[in-house]
C-alpha cells in the first residue's frame, strides 16, 4: 500500500491537496488517499479521490493519536493529539510496519500537508 494522508482545513480546496501531494509524491502509484474521519467526507478530498480514482481511508482520532511523528506541531498536538495529522493518517492508513518516505508537505497557500508512508498490501 502507498498512501497520502492529509490534514487540511475546512477552506482547503482540491487546489490545495493536489499542491502538497505534487510535492510530496515520491513517483510510486498510490494505492488510497487517508485523513481524519471528521474530514473523510469533506468536498476537497471527495473531489481529489474521484479525481485519481483512490479510496479514501478514514482515521480515527484515536489511531491518530497513537502514533508518534516525526514532525511535531504543538498546536496540532493540542487539537488532534498527534505531532502531525497528515504523517498520522498516512502511516495509519497503511498499516503495522508502514513508514514514510519523507517529512510532510505543505501547500503553497498553507491550507493543506500531506505526507506518502509505504506499507504492507491489503
Amino acid at each position: 500500500m502507498i498512501v497520502a494522508g492529509f490534514g487540511f482545513r475546512e477552506t482547503a480546496r482540491v487546489e490545495s491537496l493536489r499542491d502538497a501531494l505534487g510535492q510530496a509524491m515520491t513517483g510510486e502509484p498510490l494505492t488510497h488517499l487517508s485523513v481524519p474521519e471528521d474530514k473523510a467526507a469533506a468536498n476537497s478530498i471527495v473531489a481529489l479521490a474521484d479525481q485519481m480514482e483512490l479510496p479514501v481511508l478514514a482515521v480515527s482520532n484515536a489511531a491518530m493519536a497513537a502514533i508518534d511523528t516525526p514532525t511535531q506541531s504543538s498546536v496540532v498536538l493540542e487539537k488532534r493529539g498527534t505531532g502531525s495529522v497528515a504523517e498520522a493518517v498516512a502511516l495509519a492508513g497503511a498499516g503495522d510496519g508502514a513508514q514514510l518516505q519523507g517529512p510532510r508537505c505543505i501547500s503553497s497557500d498553507r491550507l493543506a500537508t500531506c505526507a506518502i508512508a509505504i506499507g504492507r498490501a491489503l
